[in-house]
């Protein structure tokens, strides 16, 4: 898988964006409209970054809750950087959605809202405003485990294993001038929710621990994302 390849042949001739876009799965659907309209809005200066970005005290003093959301929509005014962001986030939020988490919608949105409480819980000790990035790394750090054998390579140069593939990315940002920081935040909360998903589970069961699994999404979110009847199936089975 050609990393710069792929990118480039995105904008090829006969691409028809409408047929593409409603490909994507709906939560990763979601996100990218959501980051791209964010974006726009602060493009023709409808909305100003300023009421968008992570401030603990404007959130939890002043009210201004919205901010715990939008941290997470703005990836800067449209640029390389940006185009770069909005790449791999459809890309690998789409091939989670698509690959482990297919038939179970409620899991990939719980993984979703664990990464973003704990990079809010993170972010007032790091002084980061911004945490899309993180998301988007976080994301691509669960894919890359969960696809160790798959071969890849950047810009036709670089050969690696997808498990590398987010300190790659996090080379090629911080080429273009990014802080090393909002990046790492989300390879650390990626690997956390690696560890609590896909490792613990197993050592629960060897160790015979009552608790088997901790990342198991509640009955409501099951029911809210229209997976509630394949989560009785597992359990009964």
């Amino acid at each position: 898988m050609d990393v710069g390849n792929a990118m480039a042949g995105a904008g090829g001739a006969g691409f028809d964006f409408m047929s593409w876009y409603m490909e994507i799965p709906v939560v990763s659907r979601l996100y990218f409209t959501g980051a791209f309209l964010t974006t726009a809005g602060c493009a023709l200066d409808i909305i100003s970054p300023f009421s968008l970005y992570f401030n603990w005290d404007l959130i939890f003093s002043q009210g201004q809750i919205w901010r715990l959301f939008t941290t997470y929509l703005f990836f800067g005014m449209f640029s390389i950087d940006f185009l770069f962001h909005m790449y791999f986030l459809v890309r690998y939020c789409r091939l989670l959605e698509e690959g482990d988490f297919r038939g179970r919608t409620a899991n990939f949105v719980l993984m979703l809202m664990f990464g973003i409480a704990m990079m809010t819980l993170v972010a007032p000790f790091v002084s980061v405003h911004f945490l899309g990035s993180s998301l988007t790394f976080m994301m691509t750090y669960v894919w890359g485990r969960r696809n160790e054998d798959v071969r890849m390579s950047f810009l036709g140069v670089l050969s690696f294993k997808a498990p590398y593939l987010p300190w790659v990315m996090l080379g090629f940002s911080v080429l273009l001038g990014n802080p090393v920081t909002i990046d790492a935040i989300g390879i650390l909360v990626g690997h956390t929710y690696y560890f609590l998903e896909y490792v613990y589970p197993v050592i629960a069961e060897i160790r015979g621990w009552k608790l088997k699994r901790i990342m198991e999404p509640p009955t409501l979110l099951h029911w809210m994302c229209g997976t509630y009847d394949g989560a009785m199936h597992v359990h009964q089975d």
